[in-house]
């Protein structure tokens, strides 16, 4: 199964990385693993929104609270990757969902 990535540095070159908040190189894209969960389930979903958001957390950086421009320039940051990220997610989801059989019961008694 695919892994999903964020592709921090596309949403870097759209937005622009705060100074101040000296993001680490190392890090300009992260792979959310999602093979040990199961997509078909709500708790498997959010687990993988809970591993996505820690993922854009740690590319996007902080910036000191002193720094407004760049505060704002980590929040624009975290919403376009995460919206990147999101729809990578839907495409694994719906992936899931494909290959998940089709339950066929009885309505009567």
């Amino acid at each position: 199964m695919q892994k999903l990535m964020i592709l921090a540095a596309t949403a870097a070159a759209l937005v622009g990385q705060p100074v101040s908040a000296e993001p680490d190189p190392a890090k300009a894209s992260v792979a959310v693993a999602h093979r040990d969960l199961d997509l078909r389930t709500e708790a498997g979903v959010k687990a993988l929104d809970r591993r996505i958001w820690r993922a854009v957390v740690a590319v996007c950086g902080e910036a000191p609270g002193y720094d407004l421009a760049g505060k704002n320039d980590v929040r624009q940051c975290r919403r376009d990757t995460r919206a990147q990220a999101t729809a990578q997610a839907e495409i694994a989801i719906a992936g899931a969902m494909r290959n998940r059989a089709i339950q066929v019961s009885s309505i009567r008694n």
